[in-house]
């Protein structure tokens, strides 16, 4: 199914209290694709303006790097996309990488619970069979989960945030030899309103978009960055310092979007 071709705004305001000197990377812009897009990022310090560098990272992700004095610093991003990105290539190592256990999707943990239940399936029926039953039997409940949470902590838990949703389809998969990603995104109507992480599996020959939380139309959703789990794709890290994050504000809009998305067909993040 072919998305539609729609106008997507976004933006995310982060304020921040920098104790000490450090590097910091952001992982906030929109990923590189052949759509339309214009945008703008700005850090300052209470001193005045920053400067950023751009890294490119995997799938086309995009790093900021900020150097940081000690201070008030403050991020704004805004970014207004038209159209829809080509669909993710296919990489033969990402097929072998994206088999294997990582920090966050212990998939070799779950090798036991996985063939149990799903046991016999495969293609898009397996699919289809691991995210109904994560959506059925995990809760999502904001502030219930820990950042060092992984797969076998939300199996166990039955409840989390939508990294903790995104992690555990993504270690279900793998432990049946699919291959499966994490990505972060831009998810017009997600409520409540936050970057949001989805997972990605490798089927019929593509890489197709999951979300088990279907708490947002998978159609307006915008790539940022893409990876193992939520070690390669965390908004912000930083590295010699220390830093407090005051506040946090994104936002996501986007028309000519069904209000609701039931998950239940093969559709690609563009």
């Amino acid at each position: 199914m072919e998305p539609p071709t729609v106008l997507r705004t976004v933006s995310c305001h982060l304020s921040l209290d920098v104790r000490s000197p450090l590097e910091m990377y952001l992982a906030i812009a929109v990923a590189d694709g052949a759509y339309d897009r214009s945008e703008q990022l700005t850090v300052r310090h209470e001193d005045g303006p920053l400067d950023v560098v751009e890294i490119k990272s995997g799938h086309g992700g995009r790093l900021h790097r900020v150097l940081a004095p000690t201070g008030r610093v403050v991020v704004d991003y805004q970014a207004t996309v038209a159209g829809v990105a080509a669909r993710p290539p296919v990489e033969e190592l990402d097929l072998v990488e994206y088999r294997q256990p990582s920090r966050y999707a212990e998939s070799d943990r779950l090798l036991a619970f996985a063939r149990d239940q799903f046991g016999g399936l495969s293609g898009v029926e397996l699919v289809d069979a691991v995210v109904s039953w994560v959506s059925s039997h995990v809760t999502y409940l904001s502030g219930s989960s820990l950042p060092t949470d992984g797969a076998t902590d939300t199996l166990l838990k039955r409840r989390g945030v939508c990294r903790d949703f995104a992690h555990l389809v993504v270690a279900l998969l793998r432990a049946c030899d699919l291959p499966a990603r994490l990505a972060s995104v831009y998810a017009p109507r997600l409520k409540p309103m936050d970057f949001h992480a989805v997972a990605e599996v490798f089927v019929e020959g593509g890489w197709h978009l999951l979300d088990a939380t279907r708490l947002a139309p998978r159609e307006g959703m915008l790539r940022i960055a893409t990876g193992r789990d939520a070690t390669d794709t965390a908004f912000l890290s930083s590295y010699g310092g220390a830093l407090t994050l005051r506040s946090m504000t994104v936002t996501a809009a986007a028309d000519e979007l069904p209000a609701v998305d039931d998950g239940g067909d093969l559709r690609a993040l563009v």
